[in-house]
């Protein structure tokens, strides 16, 4: 695999799924919601597989780096909800198809248990349907599990610091999505009111729809990270929705911001 891509194009550029670097490792980006982070905490992380091979060696991985710490695993959906309620983590790595629960079941009950954590689903499918569910569950990214182990320490970082990451041979499909919803149903008014944005979050949702993580979108509009954070949490919570790539995809079918 190599990278990973980020999901969200820019309005009105040409979809090419570019791929993006991840932060270099050993550095570690501010946190992308909530409150700010006391420097040197350590990013809380559960991993949730049912193939206790494929746990041991992400849990190897991830043991070994200072700035991030492993604070539960679990085999199936269930018990990745009851120990996410437990442990409160920064970041899920979690797989789709497991007993009992599903990743996708999961992540939804997961964003009750455990609201401020990033879901990265880190799978072998590679099932259009799997990625749309996944999104609109709340995921924050999804990866396969071709994905070199020593990769996986950047993308929690990528992730715990706003980034939304995407398999690069998964980025095409949802790109094509994106361009779907900006089509579908074009000559007829939404079933329900859009959700009203202020002028200050559609700019902000649209550097998010560009791959902006918060700092860079601060630079961007010259405000503090803080009051990034703020507007991206409000735009959440008008649209209903858990997580930053759903909330392109939700504007983009709503009209809020322009596609394509």
């Amino acid at each position: 695999m190599g990278r990973s891509a980020r999901v969200t194009p820019a309005p009105g550029e040409q979809a090419d799924a570019e791929v993006s670097d991840l932060p270099a490792a050993g550095s570690t980006p501010p946190a992308a919601g909530g409150a700010r982070r006391p420097a040197g905490e350590p990013i809380r992380t559960l991993i949730v597989d049912d193939h206790a091979l494929f746990r041991r060696g992400l849990e190897m991985v991830l043991e070994s780096e200072p700035d991030i710490e492993l604070v539960g695993q679990a085999s199936d959906g269930n018990e990745a909800v009851s120990k996410a309620g437990e442990s409160l983590p920064d970041v899920v790595l979690m797989d789709i198809r497991m007993p009992r629960s599903s990743g996708i079941e999961a992540c939804r009950a997961l964003k009750e248990a455990a609201p401020s954590a990033k879901i990265v689903m880190l799978t072998i499918s590679d099932e259009e349907e799997d990625l749309f569910e996944a999104i609109r569950a709340g995921a924050s990214g999804y990866l396969l599990k071709d994905i070199p182990l020593d990769e996986v320490a950047d993308t929690v970082r990528a992730v715990h610091g706003g980034q939304s990451l995407i398999n690069p041979s998964m980025a095409g499909k949802l790109l094509t999505e994106f361009a779907a919803l900006a089509r579908r149903d074009e000559h007829e008014p939404p079933k329900v009111p859009a959700p009203r944005l202020t002028d200050r979050e559609i700019q902000v949702l649209r550097l998010v729809a560009r791959g902006m993580n918060n700092r860079d979108i601060a630079k961007e509009l010259f405000i503090s990270e803080n009051t990034v954070k703020n507007h991206v949490r409000n735009i959440l919570e008008k649209l209903q929705i858990h997580s930053r790539m759903e909330a392109v995809m939700v504007a983009v079918r709503e009209k809020l911001i322009e596609f394509g």
